[in-house]
């Protein structure tokens, strides 16, 4: 809820000046004063500089202190020696909107990201360097690594960015190299920021790669701290860091480094066939909580903002991860809100946190507490339920407490419970399953004029050429398209007789992620992986006939015919090869080839084929909602929209069937494939479109297409309201932004609080219910005692961005005396 005044609430809202940052063991040192900091990951080019400042404000709004971001090399320097700063890559930029808007800087340098982003971020040339190696000391390796990280740091401190200038970044990132198995390009493995997992393969080379990269950010002076992730043997004074899903058992390598967590993952990406995964809040409430009640300092969540395109092994184009501020920039509900109360009332106990050590007591069984103690009389503790079955009655300091099963609650006082993890009373917002149909306004692309360009199978130019044997994509393409043409001939003259054919089995090896198989120019198999393995075998039975036959892969590793009585590996023979599509070379997604001669145009545009380009022009969807295609009624390809691209598609690849559970109990340790939803379905089907691409008048849109699909049942979406709903009971806790040290609860009434996004206002109440509604928000329902306050509702919201309603019997009545009662409400947002 955006902050009004500077009331309980906004005093959180803090701005963040420093000019001098060290640190101690209990926390980061800025200004000479310890602090308890929230950080957020907003990665600046997957998501356009017109939203900056929107994405940044909601962060703060939420009570985080930090943002925190990757810089990715091969963007930045994508030829050696010459640079590139502009558009979403204008890093000085982004670093100033989050200095304007009153927050920290953590910078990332790496130089490798990982990410889930292309080639983990590396600049692929720099793969060609001859005797390079990567994650081991090698100096060629060094001396490129060396170069961009003074580039960034010096173009940091020509700006004035560094605390010590005045500026907002507080802390640094250097990483050597990334972990073994972070697949960041289709083929080539690649490496983590989190060196530590991999250096034990290197030996004495590992250990010295992790001295010299140490060294070479120290002597670098940017006169702020430098972490290192994962990496337990991070000399001194590199910080070393925890990143997981918990880290609250995490301890620094020396007594003198502060406790901290530089990747805390809100959910997890998305990848194609895979079901989608999110996170209960309760559970990463739950995580937060136990690291700062365990003398934790500084925690990100990675992500917390609007996301538009990801790399990797199947990884989908959206890089949601289920975060506080979603993939169209919108706050998602109720993550963004009960964090918001979990930062809250972890700030009241800041002072106490690091200004003291805890003292730790048994409750019983997986029950204890942490007591941080400023004087005898002035304490905060942290009482925490970490069986994930049984609720639990503690006593504490001479008063009961209810604990919930995998829970933490927060006494800032020793006293008075503000916050519990597992109690959120936060609003919630329906997706798009629920609420399409009054919140998303559509327009079917049918009635566009389509044109097309049909892709030529094979060698299309005179720039291919031949080898012997199977040649790897990426040398050979040298990560300029994701395409690379494997074609051979295969003669069956003393197979079979003239004129006859016969059936042959071929079997192709390919290290990922898919493989078109065509013979005789035409589709005969196609072969993919999947994100845990990428790799495949494709088994294709084909007809071929007398003479010679034209065998055109798209990626490969070995092949393999057989038949009856023979099996030849091809492998070996000699190949031709054709780096990239035709309709690449030319540019098809280029709007200066919008109007070219080379497109088809007509009314029976043609569907269901494989490697086809389609185009058409759009007019923009009405009002400032954001934007998305559904490209569902397609296969696998890539789509552009006035030469920009919104990412790569798989609507074809569904996920399992079975093993979702959209109500995911969130007591117990949390993984990836713990909470699933979607199954049965594309991971992905809506692709972003941003308002800043989009112009006035008629807009291009590009598919390229490999599989097969309708390009006539694309349908353009554009959301222009919202569903929210609250669910708070009479024993539920006041809001957290309501107590004050030494004061207390303003009241000791619970609140039911609704909020729409900034531009939006509360147009209807659907459903407003006190006693004891049942069932879930969007499917509520009276109960059997029921008092119909829609009236009251209406006259407190509607017109408002936001309101808020007392839950009790003085302000609503009381339908059903004692018994405990609730209030439900369900309203809609318009622009």
């Amino acid at each position: 809820m955006k902050c009004p005044t500077k009331s309980a609430s906004c005093k959180f809202c803090q701005t963040a000046v420093s000019t001098s940052v060290a640190y101690d063991s209990k926390a980061l040192v800025i200004d000479g004063k310890r602090r308890i900091l929230q950080s957020g990951s907003v990665h600046y080019p997957r998501t356009t500089p017109e939203v900056w400042p929107e994405i940044i404000r909601k962060a703060k709004e939420g009570g985080l202190d930090v943002i925190e971001t990757y810089v990715f090399w091969n963007y930045h320097e994508p030829v050696r020696g010459e640079y590139y700063f502009g558009g979403r890559f204008d890093l000085v930029r982004f670093v100033k909107e989050v200095h304007e808007a009153g927050l920290f800087v953590h910078l990332r340098i790496g130089p490798y990201a990982c990410a889930e982003w292309n080639y983990g971020g590396f600049p692929v040339w720099l793969h060609f360097i001859p005797g390079i190696q990567f994650r081991t000391s090698n100096s060629l390796f060094k001396r490129e690594m060396q170069r961009f990280l003074a580039k960034i740091v010096n173009l940091m401190k020509d700006e004035n960015l560094f605390a010590s200038q005045g500026g907002p970044i507080i802390l640094a990132q250097v990483a050597s190299s990334h972990v073994l198995g972070c697949f960041c390009m289709e083929i080539v493995p690649q490496w983590r920021n989190e060196y530590g997992n991999v250096q034990w393969a290197y030996g004495v080379d590992g250990d010295l790669n992790v001295k010299w990269a140490a060294e070479t950010a120290v002597s670098l002076n940017t006169t702020v701290p430098w972490v290192m992730c994962a990496q337990e043997d991070a000399p001194d004074p590199i910080i070393n860091t925890c990143n997981g899903f918990y880290c609250d058992r995490f301890a620094p390598n020396s007594p003198f480094k502060p406790k901290m967590w530089t990747e805390n993952y809100v959910g997890w990406f998305l990848a194609f066939g895979y079901a989608v995964p999110f996170r209960p809040v309760e559970d990463l409430a739950f995580a937060v909580a136990r690291f700062f009640e365990t003398g934790g300092t500084f925690q990100n969540y990675y992500m917390v903002s609007i996301i538009r395109t990801a790399g990797g092994p199947l990884v989908a184009t959206s890089y949601d991860y289920d975060a506080p501020i979603n993939e169209y920039g919108f706050i998602n509900q109720p993550k963004w809100g009960h964090l918001r109360d979990l930062h809250i009332a972890i700030k009241h106990c800041e002072e106490h946190l690091v200004n003291a050590n805890a003292t730790q007591m048994s409750l019983g069984e997986n029950l204890e507490a942490h007591v941080y103690y400023k004087s005898s009389s002035d304490c905060a503790a942290f009482l925490a339920n970490y069986g994930n079955s049984s609720d639990a009655t503690v006593n504490f300091r001479g008063n009961s407490y209810l604990l919930p099963a995998w829970s933490v609650s927060i006494l800032p006082d020793c006293e008075n419970v503000i916050f519990n993890t597992a109690k959120v009373v936060s609003q919630i917002t329906l997706g798009d399953d629920y609420s399409w149909n009054t919140t998303m306004h559509g327009s079917s692309l049918s009635s566009s004029s389509w044109s097309w360009y049909k892709e030529k199978v094979g060698i299309w130019s005179n720039n291919s050429f031949e080898a012997s044997g199977l040649l790897e994509q990426i040398n050979t393409t040298k990560d300029t398209s994701d395409f690379l043409w494997y074609t051979t001939s295969i003669n069956m003259d003393t197979k079979i007789k003239q004129n006859q054919t016969k059936e042959v089995g071929l079997l192709i090896g390919s290290l990922g992620h898919a493989a078109l198989l065509f013979v005789n120019k035409k589709l005969a198999g196609f072969g993919y992986g999947n994100h845990d393995d990428a790799s495949f075998m494709l088994s294709a039975k084909v007809n071929l006939h007398s003479g010679s036959n034209s065998l055109d892969v798209l990626r490969l590793y070995s092949v393999i015919l057989t038949d009856l009585t023979d099996r030849k590996n091809l492998s070996s023979v000699q190949w031709t090869y054709q780096v990239g599509l035709e309709g690449e070379f030319l540019g098809l997604e280029n709007v200066s080839l919008a109007n070219s001669s080379i497109w088809t145009q007509g009314s029976d545009i043609p569907i269901n084929h494989s490697l086809i380009w389609y185009k058409t022009l759009f007019l923009a969807p009405e009002g400032s909602g954001p934007v998305s295609l559904n490209l569902s009624s397609m296969g696998k390809g890539q789509a552009w929209v006035n030469g920009q691209s919104i990412g790569r598609y798989w609507s074809s690849y569904l996920s399992p069937s079975s093993g979702c559970s959209e109500n995911c109990d969130y007591r117990g340790t949390y993984d990836a494939s713990k909470c699933l939803k979607k199954c049965g379905q594309p991971a992905q089907t809506l692709y972003h479109v941003p308002r800043s691409w989009l112009q006035p008048g008629e807009n291009l849109l590009v598919i390229h297409e490999e599989l097969g699909g309708n390009p006539s049942m694309i349908s353009l979406a554009t959301q222009n309201g919202q569903h929210i709903c609250g669910h708070v009971s009479e024993t539920d806790l006041p809001p957290a932004d309501t107590w004050e040290p030494n004061v207390g609860f303003k009241s000791r009434t619970p609140e039911l609080r609704l909020a729409c996004e900034t531009g939006w206002h509360i147009a209807s109440v659907r459903l407003a219910s006190f006693g004891t509604p049942q069932g879930n928000c969007g499917a509520f329902n009276p109960g059997i005692c029921h008092a119909d306050i829609s009236s009251l509702v209406q006259q407190v919201c509607v017109g408002k961005q936001g309101c808020s309603i007392p839950v009790s019997t003085a302000m609503l009545g009381d339908p059903c005396p004692n018994v405990m009662k609730s209030s439900a409400v369900e309203a809609l947002c318009r622009g």
